[in-house]
């Protein structure tokens, strides 16, 4: 897999990235937990590192997902993740006070 670099901090991620928005939202019925950690786990085994999210695809199923799925090699990825909205609802408004986002915990990092 072909490796890009992120801007000037050395961040280097996968060329190719999974976004996870359609396992829990959008594009038909839910995938089942199992089948989307299994893929998620796949993508990572066939060289993806970078994954994209974000706490509205559900609302907040889709950062829990990621998180489970990608806990083992946790240290080894990258995730883009767009959070800041009312109630997880992109069509509520926005609120980006740090005090109301659960995305940190959803992913699974210690906060």
């Amino acid at each position: 897999m072909q490796k890009r670099k992120l801007g000037n901090t050395g961040l280097e991620v996968s060329a190719l990235g999974l976004g996870c928005m359609g396992l829990s939202f959008g594009y038909g019925p839910e995938t089942t937990k199992a089948d989307a950690i299994n893929l998620i786990r796949r993508a990572f085994e066939l060289g993806v590192t970078f994954f994209d999210t974000a706490e509205a695809y559900g609302p907040f199923k889709n950062e829990e997902l990621l998180g489970e799925a990608l806990q083992p090699f946790r240290d080894k990825i990258a995730i883009a993740t767009k959070f800041g909205f009312e109630k997880g609802d992109s069509k509520v408004g926005m609120n980006s006070k740090p005090e109301i986002s659960g995305m940190l915990q959803r992913l699974h990092y210690s906060v």
